[in-house]
């Protein structure tokens, strides 16, 4: 492509609304434009990122025996209500009327009407498994969408849904997903995690998230440093600490007077001890009821390990009225006795140790409280936020580590979720009616191109990887006419017979100008034609790499040089570089 004929508008400046790297280069680099708040239009730099992630994800999904289809955006309500999702889904799920008054809904995920699909027209176990697929675009109406692509409204995603007759059969569907997502994403360059994961809105009994790892991710992570276990800290298990065999007081609590001191630090410094000794009680609400969560004074909520303990389709944090109306106290000096519903106390808690917690009314704390004697009718759970450093659950030796990830697959073994409600049934062997054995596997394609833009830059600008990149090689020739000109001319011919992508920055600009879009557009290989290297029959080769390496600058020979490059370009691509 001729830059000069190309449609790249780029800026000099940061948008305002930039809150990350990729939203900053992308937009300065012309490859998408803000339409509304997380809206953008795909320019074509920007489209041709996408394309080549979706041929990626075709490849390997066709690969894995998946087949692709396409679904209607808009989906008739009925088929929601079937599953039960309608009532459930919330906000984010953009519901609309037709002309005559039907309920719609703009597809954020398409479960029910692949399910429709299936349920047409395979009736018999001699028709199973499938495992259908698309790649199209959804949208959520998420209440902040923020940081361009990474968290939009509208965004372009592969969604796939797998059939079997058995649980063996769907297990076996399911890691032929995963292995099939390993590969995408290596393909793609990325350096990423497999972690365990909460099932969510998707709902189901298993799924692993595919997480891009990147200092400015949203998602908290942790991995063991000896094992293979990892998890997002939403998801990860936390293994009961030893008790520290300190013997617990005898006799009742003891009222400690803790004027005006309601946070942990206020009460630790105040009675100074330390936050391991101290329980924080927290006043949830379950669907609409009231339950407690205790915590240690250093430890924080994992509020949907609390979900999924309470049998909860939703847990929030109560507010300070409800509080007071539940409990007879304000905020601050609430405490796990007494209280008329049900309490649930994390594994971190020594049941025989002794603590300090709330007393249930205002300026007082309660000491020598004693798990074991005085919460006999709590429950005891894992409840607490994963952190670096905690012991693994899963082996003897290994410590958390903790990483930032941006989610860009995620992968669920549904089970009959889905099947069940809405009849998509077959025959057995034995002629017995079994509703199917679902899986659904989901990545998002746009956000990818964010992802790989977080983990791949510089302060010049974006470092593509180079399965992703618009173009291979952005060939700059540093004078627009005589011998340079026809050089640039013949390699970029040479280069595109041997399929290389070649952007040729053709433009009457400076050198200066050349180098800064040339950075910042973040071809993975720059190659520079001037007249004092071409005298000396040699071309400027400079690898597109972080740090100090992207400004070494090789020599090539002009002679040669097409197929060298091409050499480097298929190089890189098999190694997912």
């Amino acid at each position: 492509m001729r830059y000069s004929r190309a449609f790249i508008p780029t800026l000099r400046e940061a948008p305002a609304d930039a809150e990350v790297v990729s939203h900053v280069y992308m937009v300065r680099g012309g490859y998408l434009r803000k339409v509304a708040a997380g809206i953008y239009d795909l320019l074509p730099l920007g489209w041709r990122v996408v394309r080549k992630i979706e041929e990626i994800v075709r490849q390997e999904m066709d690969r894995a025996g998946a087949q692709e289809i396409l679904m209607p955006a808009a989906i008739p309500a009925e088929l929601w209500q079937e599953s039960g999702r309608w009532q459930k889904y919330g906000a984010e799920l953009l519901r609309f009327k037709d002309r005559k008054g039907a309920d719609f809904c703009i597809g954020p995920t398409h479960e029910e009407v692949v399910v429709d699909i299936v349920r047409r027209d395979i009736k018999s176990y001699r028709q199973l498994p499938h495992n259908l697929y698309q790649i199209q675009a959804k949208f959520r109406d998420e209440p902040r969408p923020r940081a361009g692509l990474m968290r939009g409204r509208e965004f372009i995603m592969k969604d796939a849904y797998s059939f079997d007759a058995s649980d063996d059969g769907a297990k076996a569907t399911y890691q032929a997903m995963y292995d099939a997502y390993a590969r995408i994403f290596k393909r793609c360059g990325l350096e990423f995690r497999a972690v365990e994961a909460d099932t969510g809105n998707i709902g189901g009994s298993m799924s692993h998230e595919f997480q891009v790892l990147a200092e400015t991710g949203e998602d908290a992570i942790v991995a063991c440093d000896s094992c293979n276990y990892a998890a997002n800290v939403e998801q990860a298990e936390v293994r009961r600490a030893a008790a520290s065999g300190a013997t617990a007081p005898a006799g009742a609590p003891e009222e400690l007077a803790t004027p005006g001191k309601r946070s942990i630090a206020e009460v630790t410094a105040f009675l100074g001890k330390p936050a391991t000794a101290l329980l924080k009680t927290l006043v949830y609400l379950a669907d609409g009821k009231p339950v407690a969560a205790v915590v240690r004074g250093d430890h924080e909520v994992n509020e949907i390990k609390l979900r999924k303990a309470a049998g909860a389709t939703e847990v929030v944090l109560a507010g300070e009225k409800t509080v007071a109306t539940e409990t007879g106290a304000p905020v601050g000096y609430v405490g796990p006795l007494g209280l008329k519903f049900p309490v649930f106390v994390d594994l971190d808690v020594e049941w025989g140790g002794s603590y300090v917690v709330g007393a249930g009314k205002v300026d007082a704390h309660l000491g020598g409280v004693v798990p074991a004697r005085d919460l006999a009718g709590a429950r005891q759970v894992d409840l607490r936020v994963a952190a670096a450093g905690d012991p693994c659950p899963r082996c003897s030796s290994g410590k958390f580590q903790a990483f930032k990830g941006i989610e860009v697959g995620h992968v669920f073994f549904l089970g009959t979720r889905y099947s069940a409600p809405m009849r998509c049934e077959f025959l057995d062997a034995d002629g017995q009616t079994k509703p199917m054995v679902m899986g659904c596997y989901g990545i998002g394609i746009t956000r990818i191109a964010a992802a790989a833009i977080e983990q791949n830059h510089d302060e010049g600008g974006i470092v593509w990887p180079m399965a992703l990149a618009p173009y291979h090689i952005a060939l700059l020739p540093l004078q627009k006419d005589g011998d340079v000109a026809a050089v640039a001319e013949a390699l970029y011919a040479e280069l595109t017979a041997l399929g290389v992508e070649v952007l040729l920055d053709d433009r009457d600009e400076r050198p200066g100008v050349k180098f800064k879009d040339a950075e910042l557009l973040g071809m993975p290989l720059r190659v520079a034609i001037g007249k004092k290297t071409l005298a000396e029959g040699k071309l400027e080769l400079k690898v597109r790499k972080g740090g100090a390496a992207s400004k070494d600058v090789e020599l090539l020979p002009v002679e040669g040089a097409a197929a060298a490059l091409a050499a480097r370009v298929k190089a890189a691509l098999a190694a997912g570089q």
